[in-house]
Order: structure tokens, then C-alpha cells, then sequence
């Protein structure tokens, strides 16, 4: 398979993600807010803190070694860049706060059983995997919110663009107080384009083609398990 081809499955592959899981393609609910902000919060961590480390370690390319790393520490630390110097966890519990939601609840929330499987599997598909097949699973969700891919609003502005104007609406929000899905509007185009990039430049030379596909489709299904479970939970009574 040439790297152009790859390059095209690849985005196939995220097109039809974005076209079936249902924290994207099915209305925001006050529970489904509510659940993604005490599950995103803890998966935010743990997945920079963890995960995508694990993945940078692998990485024999200094110069990537770095963006990942960098990536990781705007998640996680401070994004000057695209978060006026706070994590994107904290602006994430900044918006919980802001559509009603106590402090307590989302510091003391704990992961739910499909949160638990999925890092259990990306811990296998990350820490465990070859260097460049790592770099597709710290990409691949993010680059589910780059214009492009889904359906709608989502194909024109993203997945995190398509959010932001159904949580201002669902819970009379400012613009300020949605930041942190028009912040990764921008920051996840960078952060997915180490992995697109790195595969355009390495999976041929690697013989990796069909082991980098394979890899992109395997975490995006870990991740539509994730979101549907985050749906599930926050459809429950009292969610």
C-alpha cells in the first residue's frame, strides 16, 4: 500500500468513527454533560501522564520525541499556547462548574467500567506496541476533531467545533465558559498531525503500512466504547 493510500484509509477509518459514535452524533443531554466531565477529566490525566509518555519513551526521533512530550505537558501542565497558560483538565473542570456541577463531584468522581477496559487496552496498544503504532493511538482521537470527518457541523468545524454551540445552548453558556472545546479545536490539529506525519513519513520505509491502519482502526473502536459508555452513564437516573 503506498503512503498516499494509507493516508486516505487512515482518514476513512476516522470518517466512519465519526459517523457512528453516539457522544457525537446523538444530542447533549445535562447527564451526558455531566458524565463526560467527571470521565474526560480523569482520562485527560491519565492518558498524558501515562499513556502517551510511555509512547514518547519509544520514539527514536528526537524532534518528535518532543512535540509528544509537549503535547502531553499542554494537556496536563499548562498550554500557553491554546489554554492562557492552564491544563486543559482544569479548564475542562472549569466548564463542569460552569453548567452546574460541584467541585466535589467531578474531583471525587471515579472511572467507570468501560473507562477502566479502555485504558486497560491502551495500555496494551500503547506502552506495548512499536514506536509508530504508538503514535497512531496518542493521535487518533484527537484528530476525530479536526473539520473533515463525521457529518454536518462536525465535518465543517470539527467534532470539539460541533460541541461547543450544543453545550452554550443546552446550558446558556458564554463563550468563555466553552473554551475548552474551541481550545482543542486548534491544539488537536497540531497534536494529530505528529501522527499523520509521522506515518506519511515512516510506514512504507517501516513496512508498517497495514500495521499502522490496523492500529488507527483497533483504538478508535477502544474510544467509541469509551464515548458510548460516558452516553450509557449519563443516561442513567440521577446522572
Amino acid at each position: 500500500m503506498s503512503t498516499p493510500a494509507v493516508l486516505k484509509k487512515m482518514d476513512e477509518i476516522v470518517d466512519a468513527f465519526c459517523k457512528r459514535n453516539r457522544f457525537q452524533t446523538e444530542p447533549l443531554t445535562p447527564g451526558r454533560a455531566r458524565s463526560f466531565v467527571r470521565q474526560h477529566r480523569q482520562n485527560t490525566r491519565r492518558r498524558n501522564s501515562v499513556l502517551k509518555l510511555k509512547v514518547a519513551t519509544n520514539i527514536p526521533d528526537w524532534d518528535m520525541k518532543l512535540k509528544v512530550i509537549k503535547a502531553c505537558s499542554q494537556e496536563i501542565i499548562a498550554d500557553n499556547e491554546f489554554g492562557h497558560g492552564k491544563a486543559h483538565w482544569q479548564i475542562l473542570t472549569e466548564m463542569g462548574l460552569a453548567i452546574g456541577m460541584t467541585r466535589e463531584d467531578i474531583e471525587n468522581a471515579k472511572p467507570i467500567p468501560t473507562t477502566e477496559i479502555a485504558w486497560a487496552a491502551w495500555e496494551g496498544l500503547m506502552a506495548n506496541k512499536h514506536w509508530l503504532e504508538g503514535v497512531v493511538a496518542n493521535a487518533c482521537a484527537e484528530r476525530a476533531n479536526v473539520p473533515g470527518y463525521g457529518t454536518g457541523m462536525a465535518r465543517e468545524v470539527g467534532m470539539a467545533g460541533a460541541q461547543r454551540p450544543q453545550w452554550k445552548k443546552l446550558f446558556n453558556l458564554t463563550d468563555d465558559q466553552v473554551e475548552f472545546w474551541e481550545m482543542h479545536s486548534a491544539a488537536d490539529l497540531e497534536h494529530s498531525d505528529i501522527a499523520w506525519k509521522a506515518v506519511a513519513a515512516h510506514a512504507e520505509r517501516l513496512n508498517m503500512e497495514d500495521d499502522v491502519v490496523h492500529a488507527l482502526d483497533v483504538n478508535l473502536r477502544v474510544w467509541e466504547m469509551y464515548f458510548n459508555g460516558i452516553c450509557d452513564a449519563g443516561d442513567q437516573p440521577g446522572a
